[in-house]
């Protein structure tokens, strides 16, 4: 059975399948799933099949008939925009421009995908349209904030989706759910038609079963555009094989967090392994200003960001917004220009710390998440253990870095563990080489779809 973006394009050429065939697929895999907080809108199934009927023709589109989920916050013309809270929600009278890119290349798009509201958050619970079921054990949470975006592709509904990332919020859900997290250099991929979190930070991602796959869809999107001021012009390079010798960057072991989870202590010590026997020569680097950018995100000015997108509820109607939300974004409103300025200078001082690191090695591989927690503790302790998880994922954006999150291993309680590669921004094919030897190298399953 056809699963990935490369099979399902095959089982076209070949004749053996068609759109109309897949799109059905994915329905009826909603209906088997039965998680009514995956999506917070979906299409009816007759109105997508209607569209696969008619898309019947040019086999050459890199995303011919390719069902695809969509988080909402991003805007799909015709469809309510939510950012999961229903009193900020409007219909779409436009495709953000990274959808009218998916549909040019021939995708079909599923539905709107559940999200940490405004896309605050990294553990998938902040919404009121219900905490989407973690698809390895129920108890846990699914990670967020591009909640619905990755577990659509985790259960095989859909085998790719857009997910957006400012602080980790494409990496740390597709961790959880044992798929690829592609996190683009920024202003590759344009944000024009995304509700902002922080918009000079944010990304629209990339949410896979392989990074193939999460390629195929990036230089689908790729490309400056007039709309957004802060997207750039850059070359996204074909990806190769992995260069051999490749110098991959990781905390010494005195620096390494995992907030006393020893099983994933030991799993990402076992993915250090395969990563070395693959070729690769593991260097020792100082991760503490990494982990002084990462704290800045929450603790400095950037919350600021988050609180002008929300600014007219949290002033007018705070009580429309999920409580944990709120209490965020209130801190933002109290901000001063001497805080930003202040916060600025530093960033950009670990900014070159972070260039002299990178001069000394291609890429970090890190945990994705240094940990999992249940829908229980996170709901009783709902800032301290969200912050925990975007330890090596926070600062990424803020040193403007690129980063792929891929599978490493099913942990020894059968929940899975994933790794991070990080490089400066442009590395984006590279980081890719990587990511698609280490990933086929773990030998995992593709997401959940063993569980079908």
């Amino acid at each position: 059975m056809p699963e990935t973006v490369a099979e399902i394009l095959n089982a076209y050429r070949s004749g053996a399948m068609t759109p109309a065939d897949i799109v059905a697929r994915s329905f009826a895999r909603i209906r088997a799933h039965d998680d009514p907080a995956i999506f917070i809108t979906l299409r009816e199934e007759k109105d997508v099949a209607a569209e696969a009927q008619a898309s019947v023709g040019d086999l050459s589109l890199p995303l011919y008939g390719i069902p695809i989920a969509v988080k909402d916050n991003i805007d799909v013309a015709g469809m309510p925009t939510t950012a999961a809270c229903p009193a900020y929600s409007y219909r779409a009278k436009k495709d953000a421009t990274a959808v009218a890119r998916l549909r040019t290349a021939g995708a079909l798009i599923l539905g709107k995908t559940n999200l940490d509201q405004f896309a605050t958050g990294l553990v998938g619970v902040r919404t009121p349209y219900g905490i989407g079921r973690n698809l390895f054990d129920a108890k846990l949470i699914p990670g967020g904030s591009s909640t619905g975006s990755a577990l659509a592709v985790g259960a095989g509904i859909a085998p790719l989706s857009l997910g957006t990332d400012t602080a980790g919020s494409g990496r740390v859900p597709a961790a959880y759910s044992n798929i690829v997290g592609l996190k683009p250099s920024l202003g590759l991929v344009s944000t024009a038609g995304v509700v902002p979190a922080c918009r000079t930070l944010d990304c629209v991602s990339v949410l896979a079963l392989t990074v193939d796959d999460a390629m195929t869809a990036l230089n689908v999107i790729v490309g400056a555009d007039d709309a957004d001021p802060y997207s750039r012009s850059r070359v996204v390079h074909a990806v190769g094989a992995m260069a051999d010798g490749v110098k991959i960057g990781i905390p010494p072991a005195g620096q390494r967090l995992f907030f006393g989870d020893k099983i994933s202590a030991a799993a990402y010590g076992a993915a250090l392994a395969k990563i070395s026997d693959l070729g690769a020569m593991l260097v020792e680097i100082d991760m503490e200003p990494f982990y002084e950018t990462a704290r800045l995100l929450y603790a400095g000015p950037w919350v600021a960001e988050r609180y002008l997108a929300a600014k007219t509820l949290v002033d007018s109607s705070p009580e429309s917004l999920h409580p944990v939300t709120r209490q965020i974004l209130a801190v933002g409103a109290r901000a001063t220009a001497a805080d930003a300025f202040t916060a600025f200078y530093r960033i950009a001082e670990l900014r070159r710390v972070s260039d002299r690191a990178f001069g000394a090695i291609d890429a970090l591989v890190l945990p994705t998440a240094p940990t999992n927690y249940t829908i229980e503790q996170v709901l009783a302790e709902p800032i301290e253990l969200n912050s925990r998880l975007g330890t090596y994922t926070n600062f990424v954006n803020l040193l403007d870095l690129c980063g792929l999150a891929v599978p490493a291993s099913m942990r020894s309680d059968d929940t899975p563990f994933g790794v991070t590669l990080v490089a400066p921004a442009g590395a984006d094919a590279m980081l890719a080489s990587i990511g698609r030897e280490f990933h086929r190298a773990s030998g995992l399953p593709l997401g959940a779809l063993h569980k079908l």
